[in-house]
This record gives C-alpha cells, sequence and structure tokens, in this order.
C-alpha cells in the first residue's frame, strides 16, 4: 500500500516532519534570484539542508503557477531532484483540487503521473462521485481538506449538519426547522466519517487536520481510527506542537503529516530548525 511508503520514511528517518517547499519568489534570498531557474535552486538547497530530519515534502503549487512557464518547469526539476536523489521521502502537491470528474482525469494525470506526487490535497465538497479518479488509484493518496487551519475554517466546517428526516414524517416546514431529526454534526465531522468509513476502501485516503483547533483534531482521531493526518498550522500560524501531538497521534504513535513552510525554509539555518522541531515533535510521541 502506498501509506506504508510514508510509514517507512517515518520509521527511518524518526521524523513526522513534513517541510512546506513554499518557494515564495519574491522572499527568497536574491543569491538565488540571480540563478538560471531560482525556484529550483532554492528548493534544492532546502531539500538538501532537511533530508535527514523530513518524512515528507509539500510544494504548494501556486507559488509555482504564479510564475507561469518557469515555474511549472521548476516545480518538475524539484520532483526530479527528489525522485533521484531521496526517493524514499513522502511528496505532496498541495493543490486543494476539486472538480468534476472527467475534468480530475486531467488533474490525476498532471499531478500523480507526469509530476509525479505520491499524494495531493482535494476539497470534498462535490463529493465522492466526482473524486473517484483520485481515490481510483491505489497507488496515490487522496488528502481530504477536513478541518483546515485558518482563521475562517470554521465558517463552514463549524455548521452543525442535521441528520435527514424520514420521507413519511412531518412537512417541508419542520424539516426546514430540523424538527424529528434529532442532534447536529459539525460539518468537518460528518466529512472525517465519510472519507473513513466510505471513501477510504483502497486504504488511500488521509484528512487533512489543522494544528490550531487540538480539541476539533482529537474528535476527528477518534472518528477517524489510525488514519493518518497531514498537520498544517505550525509555525507562522501559532499551531502549538504539543497540543497537536497529543491530540493527533495515532495507536502507532504515527498517523501525522506536521508540516512547517516558512518557519523552516526561510530560517536563518533551515537544517537547524528542521532538526528542532522534529525532536520537539517526537518529544510528546
Amino acid at each position: 500500500m502506498i501509506i506504508d511508503k510514508y510509514n517507512q520514511r517515518v520509521q527511518n528517518s524518526h521524523s513526522l516532519l513534513c517541510v512546506g517547499l513554499d518557494a515564495d519568489f519574491e522572499k527568497i534570498p536574491s543569491s538565488f534570484k540571480e540563478k538560471e531557474f531560482p525556484q529550483f535552486e532554492f528548493n534544492k538547497w532546502i531539500i538538501d539542508q532537511t533530508a535527514e530530519f523530513a518524512a515528507a515534502f509539500k510544494p504548494n503549487s501556486a507559488f509555482y503557477e504564479g510564475q507561469g512557464d518557469q515555474g511549472i518547469k521548476e516545480l518538475k526539476m524539484t520532483m526530479e531532484h527528489l525522485q533521484q536523489k531521496h526517493p524514499d521521502i513522502f511528496t505532496i502537491l498541495d493543490a486543494k483540487r476539486a472538480d468534476i470528474g472527467n475534468t480530475n482525469n486531467g488533474y490525476v494525470a498532471s499531478i500523480f503521473d507526469w509530476l509525479g506526487f505520491d499524494a495531493v490535497t482535494l476539497h470534498p465538497y462535490l463529493g465522492k462521485e466526482a473524486l473517484k479518479p483520485f481515490l481510483d488509484r491505489k497507488d496515490k493518496i487522496s488528502i481530504i481538506l477536513c478541518r483546515t487551519s485558518n482563521p475562517g475554517a470554521g465558517e463552514f466546517q463549524d455548521l452543525s449538519i442535521l441528520p435527514p428526516l424520514p420521507l413519511a414524517f412531518g412537512s417541508e416546514a419542520q424539516a426546514r426547522r430540523g424538527e424529528g431529526r434529532g442532534e447536529g454534526q459539525k460539518l468537518s465531522l460528518v466529512v472525517a466519517e465519510k472519507v473513513s468509513k466510505e471513501w477510504n476502501t483502497n486504504n488511500n485516503c488521509m484528512l487533512v487536520v489543522g494544528a490550531t483547533y487540538p480539541e476539533e483534531m482529537q474528535a476527528i482521531r477518534v472518528i477517524a481510527g489510525d488514519m493518518t493526518f497531514l498537520v498544517p498550522g505550525i509555525g507562522a500560524q501559532g499551531g502549538d506542537v504539543e497540543a497537536a501531538v497529543r491530540a493527533g497521534i495515532n495507536s502507532q504513535k504515527m498517523g501525522m503529516i506536521i508540516n512547517s513552510s516558512r518557519g523552516i525554509i526561510f530560517a536563518e539555518n533551515p537544517a537547524e530548525e528542521a532538526k528542532k522541531l522534529r525532536d520537539e515533535i517526537n518529544k510528546y510521541r
């Protein structure tokens, strides 16, 4: 199973750390901007500095798409470097794709086959049927947004979803008010249940669960069992390492891909920061 690649890397590197390759062109050091392929050269330097401490690398596609043809080329070069020099490290494209099925076929071909990523982040809003081209790829991982780390996440994710009203019961007005339908459940928990219990038939699903909401993470862990979480929000977004690890670790003392981007890649010493965060995470495992 594809999840075995990540778990094996966790065991070999003694790490749950994911380094986010968010190579914002405006922020990379000027010495790299002078090169022919600045984002790639910056990524290559970061990868070679931090690979010892990383279980995964995760570029965000926006930073490359924003640079046009050049950016996409440099993303491809970054993946080729990882495949050649660090083939055992798990790779994620943070692209947050979602569309109808036949359009997703194109995303699948681009992300999994041409670029060669092990995993991609996806929106669940269009449902299982639309995401089927991703879910059918037993050799790749679909990482479904569940409880994201941004401050406004609760606008939809905290909405209470009521169970369906039996067809033979009540009026339309009662249905709108939710009468006779019992207690509701937060949308994020509904997503966790759907993905872990119904979508994960190929054992190739994960969930995005932000470190900034440890209580929600703990509730999602109860629902999702040992499923692996991609955990953004550590570092610049203010997520607490101890709270996140205690809430999200699974029964195997794994089950988390804890991402840090800006806090590592734009640090004065990326290797030192990666090791520091790797070791802090391990302290609470």
